[in-house]
């Protein structure tokens, strides 16, 4: 596309933490004008009645949420974003690419090749398993080409992208080991969404802290399946999940084994530049993943309320192993913002519109 022009966007499920986010990322996008939002709760209600902190956008205070019509939505859309639960999504894909529209979908629906494997993280039969083959994966430092002129993606999960984006070059390098590697993230409460649940009440959530999810986070399908298809066989790993008392943001840090010694400091000095040189490589041009030197490591202050995530290491002679750290705000880099970076790449905009 050789110069910006108004693409027509809808939102489904716009009242959710993610569909909030959408909603305000592209309100302020130049290529776009949001022409309808979904919501059972709020129909009937505008945008900046329910979020008033849009209220100064005029937009908001004209746009009203409707109930969920995908026929309808098909007439007033070219790109529809569906921020729903997981096998509630796919009832909407279908029909929206009948009618030939862009569907990009932040539920877990279509990030799996195998329907197989979604049946047994999910507990129930692929919703839409013929539509499996037509996604693309919405990591966008590794799919960008294949993400351009998509007509259904999968944006990944918040853990996923705060695992795979440092984790896959050195895997796809042969820098570390496939077995034996061991994650732990740390998240926000708004990752879980916008829900009246007991366990997610501030008393129940502040001043504490808790793993969940274990042994067999549902994450763990998308990420195994982009990690061996990175290191070019089966990758199980050892992944533990928290929740936090913050509002957004992850930390996730992942011990693995390099496939180099560690015995010697040449060793060390020699595994310190391949390591450095491989995120070089991979990162060097990306506009939304930050590099550290050694001096610093990810903090997830430094990244919330932007579409970045940050990526730190060290190598650990005394145990033989590299400690990689990333930071990212699950709401944007690991949800709503790499949404629309997507969208920026499936519709011809320069990948950062938007977003800076």
């Amino acid at each position: 596309m050789s110069e910006l022009k108004k693409v027509r966007v809808a939102v489904v499920g716009a009242s959710g933490y993610s569909g909030e986010e959408l909603v305000r990322l592209l309100l302020g996008h130049p290529g776009v004008e949001l022409v309808a939002v979904t919501s059972r709760q709020y129909a009937g209600r505008t945008v900046g009645q329910v979020f008033p902190r849009f209220g100064h956008w005029g937009r908001a205070r004209e746009l009203r949420f409707e109930e969920p019509d995908a026929r309808r939505l098909a007439e007033l859309a070219d790109v529809v974003f569906l921020a729903l639960p997981h096998g509630v999504a796919a009832e909407f894909a279908r029909p929206l690419l009948e009618s030939g529209r862009v569907v990009i979908d932040l539920s877990t629906d279509f990030r799996l090749r195998d329907a197989a494997v979604y049946e047994e993280f999910y507990g129930h039969a692929h919703p839409a398993p013929e539509l499996l083959s037509q996604a693309v994966y919405g990591l966008p430092e590794l799919y960008r080409e294949r993400l351009r002129g998509a007509r259904l993606v999968a944006a990944p999960g918040c853990y996923p992208t705060s695992i795979l984006l440092p984790l896959v070059p050195l895997l796809r390098a042969g820098l570390i080991e496939s077995d034996g590697i061991v994650v732990n993230s740390l998240s926000g409460v708004s990752g879980a969404g916008r829900k009246a649940e007991l366990e997610y009440l501030f008393c129940e959530c502040a001043e504490s802290l808790r793993a969940y999810g274990v042994p067999k986070h549902r994450h763990l399908s998308e990420i195994e399946q982009e990690l061996s298809l990175a290191a070019g066989r089966r990758v199980v790993i050892r992944f533990t999940p928290h929740l936090v008392p913050v509002r957004r943001g992850i930390l996730t840090t992942v011990v693995a084994r390099p496939t180099a010694g560690l015995g010697t400091a040449g060793e060390v000095f020699a595994l310190t530049g391949r390591i450095e040189a491989c995120y070089r490589a991979a990162y060097g041009d990306e506009p939304f993943v930050r590099v550290l030197d050694d001096k610093g490591l990810p903090d997830t202050k430094n990244v919330v309320g932007t579409n970045v995530c940050e990526i730190g290491w060290r190598l650990d002679p005394r145990t033989g192993h590299v400690v990689v750290v990333s930071a990212e705000d699950n709401l944007l880099k690991g949800a709503s913002g790499q949404a629309v970076q997507c969208m920026n790449l499936v519709c011809g905009f320069a990948e950062t519109t938007g977003l800076m």
